[in-house]
């Protein structure tokens, strides 16, 4: 089975982290974080900034690897390292996406998340942010 690695922004605005609703094939519709394939040569983070670029018009700043989440498709399997990141400026624009919303902790399972996101990609990023949380002296709720 094909191997497809992408990458994802969790980006993060104090204790709320951005989530976006594809605009474009297959799975539009649904919610997911912003990014997309790493492309030949780049490395992943090389890879995020350019998506957000792509995607929202932004520029972030890459702070850390969260977590990588493996998912099988009928036709291929998806590998996506997901890291914390923050826009640089307080503004962005969707140019792929119909929607987007800033969602904290309780509220994070209130959209649709696309398969890769949700179950235990959402659990792993979910028990990740909140770890970080902790290791920056938040109080993790």
């Amino acid at each position: 089975m094909k191997t497809i690695d992408v990458v994802a922004a969790i980006i993060e605005k104090g204790d709320e982290i951005l989530a976006t609703q594809r605009g474009y094939g297959e799975f539009e519709g649904g919610w997911e974080f912003p990014g997309g394939k790493v492309e030949a040569g780049e490395t992943p983070e090389q890879a995020i900034v350019r998506e957000i670029k792509e995607e929202l018009n932004a520029d972030i700043a890459v702070r850390d690897f969260l977590v990588q989440v493996e998912h099988d498709y009928p036709t291929f399997h998806l590998s996506m390292k997901c890291y914390l990141c923050t826009l640089k400026d307080a503004s962005f624009q969707l140019l792929e996406h119909h929607a987007a919303k800033w969602l904290d902790l309780a509220h994070i399972e209130s959209v649709d998340w696309l398969p890769f996101c949700a179950g235990s990609g959402l659990r792993a990023m979910r028990t990740a942010t909140f770890v970080a949380s902790l290791t920056e002296g938040g109080s993790g709720s």
